[in-house]
């Protein structure tokens, strides 16, 4: 009698276990979400990245025109009852180029907080990276991208044009051959981003020499 009770109880608090676990999966699977930039217009946005993160801020990003915008990112991110998900890891967000371009350094481009009770957060803070990318700009949360959002048109470009995470002599010589082909435009090189490789680029780039990943 008390077998047979014992193994009832055991098989319910079996069921139980797995019926929770299913459960709390379907809590938090996906996540959803939705992120959009401040910037309404349509043109891509351009902002300037550096290893050690002294690049612009994301409001500092520049229209191809000339001239500043404000690239600020903004993630909401909700569970599959569409409820808010606060306190989601900041580590567990990131931004990635669509082609790559845009190399990172170790939690480069994580989100600036977790999400706040209303489950948004943003990128604001420089990023740390290298590289360039003249695609769209995508988040990335645990590795997917959230549903409903296809990215945004932020570009990027860096003094560390070779892609290693250092600006040295390789990104020089890189920059030098840019710089002195006059009949040819490199969007790698025009750090200003005002159409021209000239001397407002290498103001932005002397001083970057030697930025390196933390």
């Amino acid at each position: 009698m008390n077998l047979h009770r014992n193994f009832a109880r055991a098989a319910f608090l079996f069921c139980l276990m797995i019926f929770s676990s299913t459960f709390a999966h379907a809590d938090i699977w996906g996540p959803y979400g939705e992120y959009s930039m401040a910037y309404p217009g349509q043109e891509f946005l351009t902002l300037l990245v550096l290893p050690d993160g002294g690049g612009n801020q994301l409001d500092e990003a520049r229209l191809p025109s000339g001239g500043t915008a404000d690239a600020t990112i903004t993630l909401l991110l909700r569970d599959a009852y569409n409820d808010p998900i606060p306190n989601y890891p900041r580590e567990d967000m990131w931004l990635e180029s669509e082609d790559g371009g845009l190399v990172l350094c170790q939690g480069g481009t994580i989100a600036d907080s977790d999400t706040d009770q209303f489950g948004m957060t943003r990128w604001l803070n420089p990023l740390r990276g290298g590289g360039h990318s003249q695609t769209l700009t995508v988040v990335k949360v645990s590795g997917a991208e959230p549903e409903l959002t296809q990215g945004v048109r932020l570009n990027f470009n860096s003094p560390d044009i070779n892609e290693d995470l250092i600006v040295n002599l390789l990104d020089v010589a890189l920059f030098a051959e840019d710089f002195f082909q006059y009949s040819v435009y490199s969007f790698r090189s025009d750090f200003y981003r005002d159409g021209t490789i000239n001397l407002a680029d290498l103001a932005v780039f002397a001083p970057a020499i030697g930025a390196h990943c933390p």
